[in-house]
């Protein structure tokens, strides 16, 4: 039978020798990247006879008296009942209380083991059964802890490897896929982009190695870093922490385990780790909170992230201001704005793109009935699975698809943005209402977008996220909506005309479709319209709604390159249709974009990003951070061409051409738009008011008003009031300036 090995050295080899001799550079001793490492400023000096004799008194031991450095502040009478072993330095002690919350503690060193540690100006340290090479900062406050150590080959989460260690131990993390074919090294500092950006092109084996000797750069593999625990920083009550790095102003209380991690905390946002807390091999980011029983295994969490309520974050990336709470989430890359909430939704190998809410009940991967690791799924932005989803890999969605409650059977393909997606179990079929959000819930559509501008409490923002969601990703797929809609109406139309002894091509099933759509004809309406390729299935796909949703992309296109033309107009303070044409470049193009962590550039660009990576023009993570920020500087410019080129492609017109009857059009257009969609989103919210099952909760309509609050007095309804008023002015104002009606 196999037994614990257990060493056995000398009492007085305790605290030293932390780095064998084999890993020591020549001429250095054992504290030679501790002393590189403490920046505290403070020096430190031998103790006297008079503080030996205290520190004797007040029950202190230790193997080598000259082995406590102390500053010339020091007082040995706020130190009792301590053991000491190996080189400690002690900065200020003073006769204080440090309080934080509800906690008060005097300053010193009480009741602990200290091996080989640095302590900085007045703090508290007390029943700390066992602190070892840890670098402390001022006025930090560390109570019953058990155990708070580092090693010799600590990495702190990050995906290397020390000297002497062999590749077994390195951590990866495996995102976007069970196989672990899409795996990442996680390092401090990762951003979404990063991830998304390392994970794909898995061929490419250039660009691959490039992101690995990226990360490796980072660091560097020499063994015997100390850990380090910021100032202000309170830890309280806590079991095992063990090769962590901490920052500054972090708050951790009654962690279970700690291992193995980066703490980011500070400025940018100070961290909070809670009771029942359990996180091994990650990244922690500025600003995020963990409470009540999370469980986190190699993982990385943005700034201003939270992990709550027992959630399990595993092999995943999680975004900036994305919450996660009570769940379960597996090898998933998780983009910013991610909302998951219930103790039974389940997310594994995924993509998630950002602005996403997963519902209650939802089960989304590891289905455990092919003959191999599950796929995996992408989801656009805006993804939004209702109550009890059940969903197959591989499936694909596009930006803003809602799923209604369902078990889908199937793989899934939906390249139809804003779109409502509902299995049909009494009629066997997959049916798709394009443009739902805009129909039913223009409330929910633009207050998330809102609400996402407005709580991004990121302040390292090297990655410009777009939360808008008329933006070139959905624009580009409401335009490739267009021909899928067409095709399916003029296959739908010939098929009722009893032509089946004829085969339609593309090219004519489109022509026929977009005659039919374009004239807005209500025949479309009682076609039954399908198409193919959404569901790997032999049932039919239907989609409802076809010449509503038709239109209403066309003219949401239409408002979007609009929006932008105003912009264009305001910025460069233009005055006439003359002055407007000649400020529009002569090529402009749509192009097609990606979305890389949240932020969206162009295809090209991106291309180009992996092209200068791969040649060595881009020698590191912080030049591709550097990119981002010059790729988020060009976007504003790049969106308006986009836009630009939208509304003309959709318009049919030329802007060298263009007309001040046309203009005029164009503004009309635009505010009528702006009309109905504020309409929309007052009158998508007035149905909770309306709904007699909504009110029958309540003893009178006085009573909800309480509980609910008024309609009127909805903020971001009267937000957008004022906005629509403020864009009535603009128009006029603009219409009196081009002299146009």
């Amino acid at each position: 039978m196999s037994q614990n090995k257990i060493s056995k050295t000398t009492l007085s080899s305790l605290g030293y020798h932390f780095l064998g001799t084999e890993y020591l550079p020549k001429g250095k001793d054992e504290y030679y990247l501790r002393n590189m490492q403490n920046r505290n400023g403070i020096t430190y000096r031998m103790l006297n006879a008079y503080e030996i004799e205290v520190l004797v008194r007040n029950r202190n031991t230790t193997d080598d008296w000259n082995k406590i450095l102390v500053s010339d502040a020091f007082n040995p009478e706020l130190v009792k009942n301590c053991k000491f072993y190996g080189l400690v330095r002690i900065g200020k002690l003073e006769p204080y209380c440090l309080g934080f919350s509800d906690l008060k503690v005097p300053v010193g060193l009480y009741n602990s083991t200290i091996i080989s540690c640095d302590f900085g100006d007045n703090v508290c340290i007390d029943n700390v059964n066992y602190l070892s090479h840890y670098i402390i900062g001022s006025e930090v406050i560390i109570t019953n802890v058990n155990e708070l150590v580092v090693t010799n080959h600590a990495k702190f989460g990050n995906g290397i490897i020390k000297q002497g260690e062999s590749e077994e131990v390195r951590i990866w993390m495996e995102i976007c896929n069970e196989n672990t074919g899409r795996r990442v090294l996680p390092f401090n500092g990762m951003l979404a982009g990063d991830a998304y950006l390392w994970s794909r092109d898995k061929h490419d084996h250039v660009l691959q190695e490039k992101f690995r000797s990226f990360t490796e750069a980072r660091f560097d593999n020499k063994r015997g870093y100390y850990g380090k625990i910021g100032d202000r920083t309170v830890i309280k009550n806590c079991n095992i922490i063990k090769d962590v790095w901490i920052g500054s102003d972090a708050y951790i209380k009654g962690a279970n385990k700690l291992k193995n991690l980066t703490i980011n905390s500070g400025e940018e946002g100070r961290t909070q780790i809670g009771e029942g807390c359990e996180a091994v091999n990650g990244i922690i980011g500025f600003g995020c909170k963990m409470f009540y029983g999370v469980k986190a295994v190699r993982f990385i969490m943005a700034s201003h992230s939270q992990l709550k309520y027992g959630a399990r974050l595993i092999n995943s990336y999680l975004g900036h201001n994305a919450t996660i709470s009570c769940c379960e989430v597996l090898n998933s890359l998780i983009f910013p704005a991610h909302e998951q909430h219930h103790n039974n939704s389940f997310l594994c190998a995924a993509l998630v793109m950002g602005q996403s809410n997963i519902a209650a009940g939802a089960t989304i991967g590891s289905n455990h009935n092919s003959r191999g690791a599950d796929g995996e799924i992408i989801m656009g932005r805006g993804f939004w699975p209702g109550l009890c989803v059940s969903l197959k890999h591989n499936s694909v969605f596009a930006g803003f698809t809602i799923l209604t409650k369902g078990d889908y059977p199937s793989e899934l393909n939906i390249r139809l943005p804003f779109s409502l997606v509902s299995n049909d179990v009494s009629k066997d079929q997959l049916v798709i209402m394009p443009g739902y959000w805009f129909l039913y819930n223009m409330y929910a559509l633009a207050r998330n977008a809102w609400k996402y501008v407005d709580r991004d409490k990121r302040t390292d923002r090297a990655q410009l996220i777009e939360y808008d969601y008329l933006a070139p990703d959905t624009v580009n797929e409401m335009f490739a909506s267009l021909s899928i809609i067409e095709e399916a109406t003029g296959r739908a139309y010939h098929q009722q005309q009893n032509n089946s002894k004829k085969i339609l091509s593309q090219e004519e099933a489109i022509v026929m479709g977009k005659q039919l759509l374009t004239g807005n004809n209500k025949l479309v309406d009682d076609l039954e319209i399908t198409v193919d390729g959404f569901e790997n299935s032999k049932r039919k796909v239907v989609i409802t709604k076809a010449r509503i949703a038709y239109h209403l992309f066309i003219e949401l296109i239409r408002y979007y390159g609009c929006i932008h033309l105003l912009d264009l107009i305001t910025e460069l303070q233009i005055k006439s249709v003359d002055a407007l044409k000649a400020a529009i470049p002569l090529k402009i193009k749509r192009g097609e974009w990606v979305n890389i962590g949240g932020q969206l550039i162009t295809a090209e660009d991106h291309l180009q990003l992996k092209e200068r990576i791969k040649t060595g023009k881009i020698k590191s993570w912080d030049d591709v951070h550097a990119q981002y920020i010059i790729l988020g500087n060009k976007y504003p410019a790049q969106k308006r061409t986009h836009a630009l080129a939208s509304l003309a492609e959709i318009a049919e017109l030329s802007f060298k051409k263009l007309t001040q009857d046309q203009l005029s059009q164009l503004l009309n257009n635009t505010l009528t738009t702006k009309e109905w969609m504020t309409k929309g989103i007052h009158d998508s919210r007035a149905k909770d008011y309306q709904n007699p099952f909504r009110k029958m909760v309540y003893e009178s309509f006085e009573e909800m008003n309480v509980v609910v609050g008024k309609l009127e007095d909805n903020s971001f309804i009267k937000q957008q009031l004022t906005e629509l008023t403020v864009f009535k002015q603009k128009i006029a104002g603009l219409k009196k300036t081009f002299k146009i009606k």
